[in-house]
């Protein structure tokens, strides 16, 4: 569980990142000869957002003190914030109530279970709030991963891109992809503060994975969005797959990613794979 404490420096630490990424320019100010500091001055965030240079200084060091609404608002704006970046800052300061209540377990109902099987050669799975495998096609068995094979700890899409060598040699541009996957997982984890196990999940990743350790405290903070991965498989070679993820209504927390062939190539190993392919579906029990 995240103490009080920790919130507020991870909110110190979130607007630190931010102000360091924006120079004098990119907000309107004059750039100086002699400037020692990266990105911009406390002095300046403090000036651009509407609030004391103290108060300011004090929510950056992580002390004690309310922030309301409106003062989160004009900070987002003066430090360029994306809308999930926003999302992000409201929560660390919270003011913005959990969107998704968790329950304590997760499950897909036997007909989502049937849509994934009817999706064909196309992979296909849904994950849930910690970004856990709970249910997939034979598609994404042949494809993504043999969820099958692996425990149930091990069928967690942020696990595997960071500490499966094997899943990571299959990514043509494993470092972009790592990259996005950790700020989508940082924004989707926000609303999730209070989950020990997804604390525990990110405090073990910090310790199996340098690039892990060495990225997230950067604060990235990105939505989930439709994109396209090159996979190299053992049997078909280069695959291009375009992917999005949808949220399923009346089930917080959990999301379905679906991907797609990008050409038609692609369409024709698929098709190959899934004719040839004997590995089912499955469930994390």
């Amino acid at each position: 569980m995240t103490n009080n404490n920790e919130q507020r420096g991870e909110l110190a630490t979130f607007l630190r990142t931010r102000r360091a990424r924006l120079s004098p320019t990119d907000v309107g100010l004059p750039r100086t000869a002699r400037r020692k500091t990266v990105g911009l001055r406390r002095e300046e965030v403090a000036q651009l957002a509407g609030v004391g240079v103290t108060w300011y200084t004090w929510l950056e060091q992580g002390r004690e003190i309310n922030v309301s609404v409106q003062v989160l608002d004009s900070l987002a704006r003066t430090l360029r914030l994306s809308a999930e970046e926003k999302t992000h800052l409201f929560l660390l300061a919270g003011q913005v109530p959990l969107q998704h209540p968790a329950p304590q377990q997760e499950h897909a109902s036997p007909f989502l279970q049937k849509f994934l099987e009817h999706q064909g050669s196309s992979p296909a799975y849904i994950m849930g709030r910690r970004w856990d495998v709970l249910v997939w096609n034979r598609a994404a068995c042949q494809v993504i991963a043999d969820f099958a094979a692996l425990s149930v700890g091990e069928r967690n899409i942020v696990r595997l891109i960071f500490t499966n060598e094997e899943f990571r040699r299959r990514f043509v541009d494993w470092e972009g992809i790592a990259q996005r996957v950790l700020a989508q997982f940082r924004a989707s984890s926000s609303h999730y503060r209070d989950d020990e196990r997804l604390g525990a999940l990110i405090m073990d990743l910090q310790h199996c994975s340098p690039e892990f350790a060495r990225w997230w405290p950067r604060h990235e903070v990105q939505g989930r969005q439709d994109g396209q991965k090159e996979i190299i498989h053992s049997q078909t070679g280069l695959l291009t797959l375009d992917h999005s993820t949808f949220q399923i209504d009346g089930s917080p927390g959990l999301k379905m990613v679906i991907y797609l062939p990008a050409n038609e190539e692609t369409a024709k190993k698929l098709e190959q794979l899934y004719k040839q392919g004997k590995i089912a579906g499955g469930v994390t029990p």
